[in-house]
């Protein structure tokens, strides 16, 4: 199921990095009842996301990208965000 905190994640990392490939998975289920579950079903995502925009870049600098352009959803909105960000053409 995509809820609104998902489709928001999608939307900003679409307009922010043009993406070859993105997956945004919903991991909440795996965390029922453990902290940071508000209860939501929106608390916990692994994004996977591959963009010409992290060629050369460090995967701190990929991570820190990724984080400004989902802007106030890591850490407020969301408890846990699990970030694989790759260039084309890199292992994934």
């Amino acid at each position: 199921m995509t809820g609104s905190v998902q489709t928001e994640i999608e939307d900003r990392l679409e307009r922010a990095f043009s993406p070859t490939h993105m997956e945004v998975v919903n991991d909440t289920a795996n965390h029922l009842g453990h902290a940071g579950d508000d209860g939501s079903g929106e608390s916990h995502f692994t994004v996977i996301v591959e963009s010409e925009r992290f060629a050369g870049k460090s995967r701190l600098e990929r991570q820190r990208m990724v984080n400004r352009a989902l802007g106030d959803i890591p850490g407020q909105r969301v408890h846990a965000l699990a970030i694989k960000a790759r260039a084309p053409g890199e292992a994934a």
